[in-house]
């Protein structure tokens, strides 16, 4: 972990000196292109750690795991889908994002946890 945060420090030390040699006038271009090389880190080790325990899931479980793969998901989506319904339509565009997120979890888990049919009693 140490690593990583030594190469975060490199990174940020190098768009803080991008900035100071090219001024003022491209510092949002610095700055988005430094969060877009956090975001990918981020993605990358959130895409990492779902894998691994959906790996770890299959092992306990025998298998499956299908189920638990929509949440997961909607979550590591919502992150860049907040960011652009933020961007571009303000707070009612998040709060339409997410209630979508929401919505989409609600029927998959309703979907999913459907009642048992009853056993058929033919000996009456």
């Amino acid at each position: 972990m140490n690593s990583r945060q030594d190469e975060l420090k490199r990174d940020l030390d190098a768009a803080v000196q991008t900035r100071k040699e090219l001024g003022k006038e491209y510092e949002a271009e610095i700055v988005d292109s430094f969060l877009a090389r956090i975001d990918s880190r981020l993605d990358a080790r959130v895409e990492q750690r779902v894998s691994e325990q959906l790996d770890g899931g299959r092992r306990r479980s025998g298998g499956g795991g299908g189920a638990s793969k929509l949440p997961i998901v909607s979550l590591v989506m919502g992150i860049p889908l907040s960011g652009v319904a933020a961007g571009t339509s303000g707070i009612w565009g998040l709060i339409v994002c997410w209630a979508g997120i929401v919505g989409v979890n609600m029927a998959n888990a309703l979907a999913s946890h459907k009642p048992e049919p009853k056993a058929r009693r033919d000996d009456w």
